[in-house]
């Protein structure tokens, strides 16, 4: 199971290395996640985008708690963002997407940034 999240997590991180390649910083975070749910399928992985979720809270359900940008191969939470800088909050949320569903691994990319793998990407575990 871990070779086989790895290996997922290495090919979204792939796809979205080339995104960010093609396009540069700057641009609007619906354009990155356009250009890579079109990645995602050029490489021909299983996604949700923008997967409507639910929580209950004590006997009240909650049915659109929260949007997940991408929820690849059923395993790996991807989080998209296109701001100045990534802060502990962007970090929480994952992590509050990762309690809230059966996944353990969670990415976190920021596009306006010029080194995306240095400055733009977070993984996150619970």
């Amino acid at each position: 199971m871990t070779e086989e999240i790895n290996r997922l997590t290495e090919q979204i991180i792939g796809a979205a290395i080339e995104v960010h390649r093609e396009l540069g910083p700057g641009l609007l975070e619906s354009a990155y996640q356009k250009a890579l749910a079109h990645e995602f399928c050029l490489k021909g992985l299983a996604f949700e985008e923008q997967k409507l979720c639910a929580v209950r809270y004590k006997d009240l359900p909650i049915e659109d708690a929260y949007r997940i940008d991408f929820l690849v191969g059923q395993k790996v939470v991807v989080e998209l963002k296109a701001i100045d800088a990534l802060l502990d909050v962007h970090e929480a949320q994952v992590l509050t997407y990762l309690r809230f569903t059966s996944c353990r691994i969670g990415l976190l990319f920021n596009f306006r940034t010029t080194l995306l793998t240095k400055h733009g990407l977070r993984r996150l575990a619970l």
